[in-house]
């Protein structure tokens, strides 16, 4: 006589058949950064490397809309995806200055905000500081060479970047590739004025790359020399990594407003001679970061957020 199984019809072996395996939700998550903003860029990819298990799309596919959505920056993505019943982390990845702009009503507010950098802060919609958004691997390689001076122009009035692009940029490049040293430029946004104006400049010790297209975080890994603009990104890249760090000369409001308040935290050094041959040269030892107090940031924010967004796509409000 037959045997019935769980789900009362007969199996044929006698024996309870097992049950069916239980699909598993396919919970797809859409990343939105503005590209051509650095600390934008970065702040989206040190999250996404946290979503391990969920599916992640820089695009939407046809009508079927993503569970949840990252959205860095972008307001205009937000109201969209907002419009279409999508739930969305709507970060503000970069330093906003004086100026605290509102995220669009509807989204979960976050604010990239390194627990170490001196306020005060302006007026906010209510948005959650995340902490530092570490890269993923905090290590460096242990045979680095070379240098990475990485440029970002988002948002610098046109003259004040030209100025900059055609005089101490290009000085700068000469001494980190002095003596057949090698450097990676990386700029986030306006690539073919820089190509321009570093066109008979670095020979074939400098590659230029846009920020989009590379990998910046292993870039400055298998960096010996680290010289960046004044912007988020660059300092939690440094600082998570205990690495020394040379500013640029803040362009723009925004970089001057975040290069202040650097200045009233820790003693990092500003590339105001680009001809100092010293700042190609990787210190033997001491960091900008030891004064600093490790406790009270612990570097978890990208993990954070990225809780928070596999949170929403699991249980949507």
């Amino acid at each position: 006589m037959a045997v019935l199984n769980p789900g009362g019809a007969p199996s044929p072996s006698g024996r309870d058949a097992r049950p069916a395996p239980v699909a598993v939700p396919h919970h797809r998550v859409l990343l939105v950064s503005r590209d051509d903003e650095l600390d934008s860029l970065l702040a989206c990819r040190r999250i996404a490397a946290h979503l391990g298990g969920l599916t992640t799309t820089r695009r939407v596919a046809g009508d079927a809309p993503p569970d949840a959505a990252l959205v860095c920056d972008d307001r205009t993505a937000t109201h969209r995806l907002l419009r279409r019943g999508v739930p969305v982390i709507h970060l503000h990845s970069g330093h906003r200055g004086t100026a605290a702009g509102r995220a669009p009503h509807g989204a979960l507010p976050r604010a990239h905000r390194p627990e170490w950098l001196p306020g005060p802060w302006p007026s906010e919609d209510g948005a959650r500081p995340t902490g530092s958004l570490a890269p993923a691997r905090t290590a460096r390689d242990r045979t680095r060479s070379g240098a990475l001076l990485l440029l970002s122009l988002w948002g610098v009035p046109d003259g004040e970047a030209e100025a900059f692009v055609h005089g101490p940029l290009r000085a700068l490049v000469r001494g980190a590739t002095a003596d057949g040293r090698r450097c990676e430029v990386v700029c986030d946004t306006r690539l073919g004025h820089v190509r321009s104006a570093l066109a008979d400049t670095g020979g074939p010790g400098m590659r230029l790359s846009r920020a989009a297209e590379v990998d910046v975080d292993a870039l400055h890994a298998a960096a010996a020399v680290f010289v960046a603009s004044p912007t988020l990104g660059a300092l939690v890249l440094a600082q998570a990594r205990r690495a020394p760090l040379v500013l640029l000369p803040p362009l723009g409001a925004v970089q001057r407003d975040l290069a202040g308040r650097v200045a009233r935290a820790a003693a990092v050094p500003v590339a105001d001679d680009p001809g100092d041959p010293s700042l190609w040269v990787p210190p033997e030892t001491g960091t900008p970061w030891a004064a600093l107090d490790p406790a009270p940031d612990d570097l978890r924010g990208a993990q954070r957020v990225a809780r928070g967004l596999r949170q929403l796509s699991l249980a949507p409000p």
